[in-house]
Formats: structure tokens, sequence, C-alpha cells
């Protein structure tokens, strides 16, 4: 099995031992509540999905915690990024690199979270390119 801490980014990692159809169907839900709730909530309530079920399964499913913790910590780096965005939008002067900002943000989140839902749905772990560590 490949060590998670020196795989490259985006790369499908192995499953856990015996990762059941339940666990890749709460892993897949954990990589796509994010983009629901994004979509419900404008964005800013975007890491509620993943965090609740990283709270629901956390000392259940090693491969269904792994996963709603990684969509976690990719959601607040990029929900900084929006907040970013904003501070800049409001600056007057950076309202074309705020608009930038906020395109980058989104198109990495649907891209990234749907091929973690790819990746889940297979059985594989999947490693965000960038997140703020929070949960683990």
């Amino acid at each position: 099995m490949t060590d998670p801490m020196h795989t490259p980014y985006g790369q499908g990692l192995p499953a856990t031992p015996a990762t059941t159809g339940e666990e890749r169907t709460w892993a897949v839900l954990g990589h796509l509540a994010a983009i629901v709730a994004a979509v419900i909530s404008a964005g800013w309530l975007s890491f509620v999905g993943p965090l609740v079920i990283w709270a629901i399964y956390k000392d259940r499913s090693a491969f269904v915690r792994q996963a709603a913790a990684g969509s976690f910590n990719f959601n607040l780096a990029v929900w900084a990024a929006i907040v970013v965005g904003w501070v800049m939008f409001f600056t007057v002067i950076l309202i074309p690199v705020a608009i930038i900002v906020w395109g980058v943000a989104v198109v990495a989140a649907l891209v990234f979270h749907v091929r973690a839902a790819m990746a889940a749905n297979r059985g594989e772990l999947y490693r965000y390119p960038w997140g703020i560590t929070v949960l683990r």
C-alpha cells in the first residue's frame, strides 16, 4: 500500500482493507455534500456536509473518516480563497483579481470534489491538492 503522505496530489490511493459498499457510498457523499451545500448556501456552508459525515463516521470507518476529513479540509481552503476574494473586491482596485480568485476557487472545488467522489466510488482514498488541515 502506498504511503499517503508521499503520494502525488490528486492520485487515488488504494482503499483500506474490506471497504464495503456502504462505506464507499458515505465517502462519495462526504465529497459531494460540499458541492450540494455550496449550491444551497451560495458557498458559505460547503464545509457542513463533510463535517457532519466525519462526526458520524469518525469512529465507525477509517475510510469514510479520511474522505470526509479531506473534503472538509479542502473546503476550508476554498472558503478562505473566497473570503480573500471578497477582501480584494472591497478594495475596488483589485476587483478583476477577486473575480479570478473566485473563478479558480469554484472550478477547483467542482473538479477536485468530483474526482474525489469518483475515487471513493472505486474504493480509493483521494488526496486533495491543498487544504487547511483541521480534521484527520
